[in-house]
């Protein structure tokens, strides 16, 4: 079972400066898996295009089935619910297709139940309140939750909502983000390499 660390960051409009922002700072080899979940469902993403403008880590656009590997950076498609069955996606139909979404909440639920490895969520710049409802079960299992400073995200509502949630760990510019995912990662290979040593740390 695979268990390196999966990042999920959610948002809305004005999201992508934040993952711009993020992507640029975050090293291409950190074992990890960033997964930007952006619920917009009225046109197609644009994001998997964008982005590899940004980063050297391959960016690809989810299917389904699609296995999870780290050190990559994986973009939802528009319009479908993603989740987790053991060391892949899985797409499914969106379950709320009127209204504000809720792809973040439904696919960080999955992660809570599914993977094994590290978890970190990040809400970043967008409209509503979307990923806010997951945040404590995200905590609770040892997950790290984090929102983009408001004061710098051009749609504040949703890290404003996340944070309202009273279990956000970081409240941190991108850039910010981008370093406390590299501490994160760094003491996840650590514990990981005392562990296969038989080091208790």
């Amino acid at each position: 079972m695979k268990s390196f660390p999966i990042v999920c960051v959610g948002g809305s409009a004005g999201g992508l400066d934040a993952y711009i922002r993020l992507l640029q700072n975050l090293p291409p080899d950190m074992g990890v898996a960033i997964v930007i979940v952006n619920h917009i469902t009225m046109f197609p993403t644009q994001l998997h295009d964008i982005l590899p403008r940004y980063t050297s880590m391959p960016v690809t656009l989810i299917t389904d089935h699609l296995s999870i590997v780290p050190n990559r950076v994986y973009i939802i498609p528009s319009n479908r619910d993603l989740h987790v069955d053991g060391e892949n996606f899985r797409l499914a139909p969106i379950s709320k297709p009127r209204g504000w979404p809720d792809v973040i909440t439904v696919f960080l639920n999955s992660l809570r139940q599914c993977w094994r490895g590290k978890l970190v969520a990040v809400i970043v710049s967008g409209l509503d309140g979307d990923g806010a409802a997951a945040m404590c079960a995200i905590k609770d299992i040892g997950g790290t939750t984090i929102a983009q400073k408001p004061s710098t995200a051009s749609e504040p509502d949703m890290p404003e909502s996340a944070m309202a949630s009273g279990c956000i760990d970081f409240v941190l510019s991108p850039e910010h983000i981008a370093q406390e995912i590299i501490l994160i990662a760094r003491a996840e290979q650590h514990l990981n390499t005392t562990t296969s040593q038989g080091v208790t740390p």
